[in-house]
């Protein structure tokens, strides 16, 4: 009895008792003290918590993505450098990239920022680049992509499939003329495989043609999608021959007589990325500028391999980019007086954003360790694209969900990772052809029509 009496006076304290007199004219207190008087222990301990419990302000624990600490694993130096990427990108990209974004312009002051990070060209040895190791490469993909999916595209262009075109199909004179100045920024790079009518299927159908004479080459056709093609330096050009029906591979300049390029318009994703389509009228390119080592799709192939696992590491930066900010938009937002991220629903979502981002980081991070123990296959990279992209997809709208009407935002960020996902779930070859290509491995039967 005496425990139970302690309870109610400590009850009591809790209460504001200037202001009983306006509560009497709301209630009968006397009808409430009896209901207090007939609470049992966790009755009154669950009352005692109603009424002090909004005191007391809940510091909720650091957003920290990287749930399994899978990159815990990286070297101290690498470390240092993901966090040297991650405050530059906080610092100067991020505050900027919406506006960009919004009038689908590129923001070419970042150019020579960007090149004092020294990582363009990451992986590739000498000419200026670093050397690094696949597995890093992939981190700094995802670090651009966890602020904008458009800036890491733009730098995959540049450093993986136009400068990765030259430095694995190229003489050694191009890849002197052109590497040191396409790793420093001076120069930028584009690469056109993709066509108008052939996207995914240009192992066989590749439109664009290419044609030796005494002159030159002559090349004619369009390509599609083209980023950094308005205004970049040079093009990879992806032809056909018409004397022995092979793919091979050109530098075209963008003073090439017969060379045009129109800015794409009207995008809903990857804004930031100016996408050109490129026409080629009896393009004249000299042999000095054909890649020497680009004699078929196969080498083709060497490129999209490096760049499709970089794609993956791409879109885990996204998904991760999307859930971390959903995370902390549903810590800050209030309903029902409390932050939305203690609702059971809302928390569903957040784990099952969570739980899909983990799988992508510890499934990209296997394959970029295949890809420096030189044992990545083409089936690799492509369930790795397959997986991430899909995943993204879910995570990019799961993040939208949480956020209610404001997650269709700009300000919030979000609503851009959910429209560029949509981009980087297509390029790079379309979820289709990268499962038959996985298909192909594991049945040991071509699907390919």
């Amino acid at each position: 009895m005496f425990k139970k009496l302690k309870s109610i006076m400590t009850l009591m304290k809790s209460i504001d008792f200037e202001q009983v007199e306006k509560i009497s004219k709301k209630v009968d207190l006397g009808e409430v003290l009896g209901a207090v008087s007939k609470m049992d222990e966790r009755q009154l301990q669950m009352a005692m918590k109603m009424l002090t419990g909004s005191k007391k302000k809940r510091v909720p624990p650091p957003i920290n993505a990287d749930f399994y600490e899978v990159e815990a694993k990286l070297s101290p130096e690498d470390r240092a450098l993901q966090l040297k990427i991650r405050d530059f990108l906080e610092k100067e990209v991020k505050p900027i990239v919406n506006k960009y974004w919004l009038r689908d312009e590129f923001p070419f002051e970042l150019i020579p920022k960007l090149a004092e990070l020294n990582v363009c060209g990451y992986v590739f040895e000498g000419y200026g680049c670093a050397g690094g190791t696949s597995l890093m490469d992939g981190i700094i993909a995802s670090e651009f992509g966890r602020i904008d999916p458009s800036i890491a595209t733009f730098l995959g262009v540049q450093s993986g499939l136009a400068m990765g075109s030259i430095y694995r199909c190229g003489s050694e004179a191009q890849k002197q003329e052109w590497l040191p100045p396409m790793q420093r920024l001076e120069k930028i790079g584009a690469f056109g495989l993709t066509e108008p009518l052939v996207g995914s299927g240009t192992a066989g159908g590749l439109t664009t043609t290419c044609k030796h004479t005494d002159a030159g080459w002559i090349l004619n056709g369009q390509k599609k999608w083209i980023g950094n093609s308005t205004f970049s330096d040079i093009t990879i050009i992806w032809a056909r021959d018409l004397d022995d029906n092979q793919v091979k591979g050109f530098i075209v300049r963008k003073e090439n007589p017969g060379f045009s390029v129109e800015k794409i318009k009207d995008k809903m994703a990857l804004r930031i990325v100016q996408n050109g389509l490129i026409t080629l009228t009896d393009c004249l390119v000299p042999e000095t500028d054909r890649l020497p080592y680009a004699n078929t799709f196969k080498d083709t192939v060497e490129v999209l391999r490096m760049t499709r696992a970089g794609v993956a590491w791409m879109a885990v930066g996204c998904a991760r980019g999307a859930y971390e900010n959903a995370l902390e938009y549903t810590l800050q937002r209030e309903q029902f007086g409390k932050p939305i991220a203690s609702f059971q629903l809302i928390q569903n979502h957040l784990v099952e954003m969570l739980s899909n981002l983990t799988a992508m980081q510890t499934l990209v991070f296997r394959l970029s360790e295949l890809q420096d123990e030189d044992k990545l296959k083409d089936e690799h990279a492509s369930l790795a694209k397959v997986f991430c992209t899909l995943r993204t997809r879910d995570i990019v709208s799961r993040a939208r969900e949480v956020m209610g009407g404001n997650g269709i935002l700009l300000e919030y960020n979000v609503a851009r990772f959910l429209a560029d996902a949509e981009a980087i779930y297509s390029y790079e070859g379309t979820k289709e052809i990268n499962s038959l290509i996985v298909g192909r491995s594991i049945t040991g039967h071509s699907a390919f029509v």
